[in-house]
């Protein structure tokens, strides 16, 4: 069967596309901004136009990034996890952001609740680890609630907490506070989950850790995982 192209109905080329949902998902822009960049390019679309195109292909890009990564996966990814929330508020009611961050920055997995309790900790560990396996060390601030659920779960030897343990969970959050920020907060539970989903999977993507690489290898890597990102949905 011959696959079609998701691009198939649209006018406007896959590059342009690609280069508008990596803009606003990837850089602290709003859509506005990234309607006004565009326009110094010589492309004339609407912010309008990019909200679709983000809800559109954000999913598809995201997806795609993950699939390819879990078929490059490294076994020492599950060598240790951080866990660790953070609160955000949607019209004006906290929620809580759970992420689990491997040891090298990667973020594994972003969920959202309402509830910081043991409930809410044991849904977000199970759906972590069906995704990602089980890892040998999981670092965690001293929420009581990580505990309970860990208890029900039987890895409760493998946490382990401490005051600057944790530091790699905590800067994981960065990102997402200045996107926050551009966007002018959330509304919508449901968007705020598909969002960070779609964040994580394209932070992780151009995530290079350019302190760790000369600046040759960082330049290659970064072309590289741009060639990449072009390349996505174009087959």
């Amino acid at each position: 069967m011959t696959k079609h192209s998701p691009f198939r109905y649209f006018k406007t080329s896959p590059e342009v596309i690609n280069l508008a949902v990596m803009m606003y998902v990837r850089f602290p822009l709003s859509l506005r901004n990234v309607e006004d960049l565009l326009h110094e390019r010589g492309i004339d679309v609407s912010h309008e136009t990019i909200r679709f195109w983000w809800n559109r292909f954000g999913p598809m890009f995201a997806a795609e990034i993950a699939r390819r990564r879990r078929n490059q996966a490294r076994s020492h990814s599950n060598w240790q996890w951080h866990f660790d929330e953070v609160f955000v508020k949607i019209n004006g009611e906290r929620h809580y952001l759970w992420r689990a961050v491997d040891h090298e920055g990667e973020v594994l997995e972003s969920y959202v609740s309402k509830r910081r309790d043991r409930k809410a900790a044991l849904k977000f560990i199970r759906k972590s680890m069906k995704r990602n396996g089980q890892p040998k060390i999981i670092v965690t601030d001293k929420l009581r609630s990580y505990r309970a659920a860990m208890v029900i779960i039987g890895n409760a030897d493998r946490q382990e907490t401490g005051r600057w343990l944790n530091n790699r969970a905590e800067n994981s959050h960065l990102p997402f506070r200045r996107r926050e920020r551009a966007m002018l907060r959330f509304r919508r539970t449901a968007t705020l989950q598909k969002f960070v989903s779609i964040h994580a999977s394209i932070q992780n993507h151009f995530n290079q850790e350019r302190h760790l690489y000369s600046r040759t290898n960082f330049k290659l890597n970064r072309a590289a995982a741009l060639a990449e990102w072009r390349q996505l949905l174009s087959a």
